[in-house]
């Protein structure tokens, strides 16, 4: 059985980017070319024949962790919304989480996601499906039925998996089923009543503290029982430096385990907490300096393989509220490459070539899909960048239902000019 993505059908007759740099770290290119595509397939790399045009043309991006509030929020976001957000974003895939209403639980309601996405995705969509029943941490979900029907993995993010011997068997029937188990690590006695990360801000501030130890226990706790069920295990949104020291050395020790980042992790720390905005609350929290270091550092050696919005769309009324009272989550799927490209990419922090890996091929590679490539043959999903654009970033920018984006009122630079996606032209700026 392999993952199942959903979403309209139909491709480009034709498309032509001449003279253009294509950079593609999965083929090694980095170089001027004229990409051809018929039918929805890349059909002829050609050498360049005049100076490139200044734009950049890579393997479009997966997002492996996004929350598209269907069903249940509809008016927070939907599969037409939220996937012309992606597109605009320049992803060519994206991977929605089980924790709407109700809970994707059961092949049932995997089901009519299936068929409506099929309708009114504007590019493919897979659908993770709950560990367990309700997301109550109680009852296993029927995992093989559910991958039968074509959820790309399971989860209850939002949620951890409390009980230790529940993972276990989540675990072991994550083998018959075909399909990664994702992990939201977080120990909630250790968490409980925190708004913030547990350090000098949350104390001069006065808000209850989320210490980082609240994480990286149960990172420790969950590859453990990865390591003893060699089974492999993928853990979500990390944010401490503790969790991926974890990482490193259970995978140096042979633990089947990746990780992802989301980019407000890898460019804020919780000094942006002082500005009492809601639009910076998330969970897990923003944490200090170091932190976002050592999240650096993991995604430069491979520690880290794949960057994921964590896209959390929330009602205006639902953030305009105290800071103690806001929900945790923010948008992402429009702004994670130009956040990423001013704020790593142009000060020399990280590569354009690990940049883009870690956006495309890294998360489709965690979950067994067929990771975005410019070769002859392959499927066009690709994305057109334009380095030297600078936007700035206001509510009326998104395709998004939602606007609690970090961003607000930001300058960036760099920016998604085309996309096509599974062959066809989805997004053009």
């Amino acid at each position: 059985m392999t993952a199942r993505l959903f979403g309209k059908n139909g491709r480009q007759d034709s498309l032509v980017f001449e003279n253009i740099r294509v950079v593609d770290p999965t083929q090694g290119i980095d170089e001027a070319l004229t990409v051809r595509v018929e039918q929805g397939i890349v059909s002829a790399l050609e050498p360049a024949t005049a100076p490139v045009n200044g734009k950049v043309l890579a393997p479009a991006f997966v997002d492996p962790h996004v929350h598209l509030r269907t069903p249940g929020r509809e008016d927070e976001e939907d599969l037409v919304s939220g996937t012309r957000a992606a597109a605009a974003g320049g992803y060519c895939a994206v991977l929605a989480m089980p924790n709407t209403d109700p809970v994707v639980d059961s092949a049932s309601v995997l089901g009519a996601l299936a068929e409506q996405a099929e309708r009114d995705a504007e590019i493919p969509v897979g659908f993770l499906a709950a560990i367990t029943k309700s997301q109550e941490g109680a009852e296993l979900t029927e995992m093989v039925e559910l991958a039968e029907r074509g959820a790309a993995g399971f989860t209850d993010d939002g949620r951890p998996v409390v009980a230790p011997g529940l993972l276990r068997r989540a675990l072991q029937y994550s083998a018959a089923a075909g399909r990664p188990v994702a992990v939201h690590c977080e120990e909630p006695t250790l968490s409980r009543g925190g708004h913030v990360h547990e350090g000098l801000v949350s104390a001069e501030l006065g808000f209850g503290g989320y210490p980082s130890v609240a994480e990286s226990v149960m990172v420790a706790r969950d590859l453990a029982l990865a390591g003893y069920e060699a089974r492999p295990l993928h853990l979500l949104h990390l944010s401490a430096r503790e969790s991926v020291e974890k990482v490193r050395r259970a995978r140096s020790a042979g633990v089947q385990a990746t990780a992802e980042v989301t980019p407000h992790h890898l460019c804020l720390t919780d000094d942006a907490v002082r500005s009492l905005d809601p639009n910076v609350k998330m969970n897990p929290p923003l944490r200090e300096e170091e932190d976002r270091a050592a999240l650096i550092d993991a995604l430069l050696d491979g520690t880290i393989e794949a960057i994921a919005t964590d896209h959390a769309p929330h009602a205006q009324e639902e953030k305009e509220v105290p800071f103690e009272e806001a929900p945790f989550g923010v948008i992402g799927l429009e702004t994670a490459f130009s956040a990423l490209f001013t704020q790593l990419v142009e000060p020399g922090v990280v590569p354009l070539p690990v940049l883009l890996e870690r956006m495309s091929a890294g998360p489709a590679r965690i979950y067994g899909l067929e990771a975005p490539t410019i070769a002859v043959g392959a499927p066009a999903n690709l994305v057109l960048l334009d380095l030297e654009a600078v936007w700035h970033v206001d509510e009326g920018s998104f395709r998004s239902k939602s606007a609690n984006s970090w961003l607000l009122g930001s300058k960036l630079h760099g920016r998604v000019v085309q996309t096509v996606a599974a062959g066809r032209l989805v997004y053009t700026a």
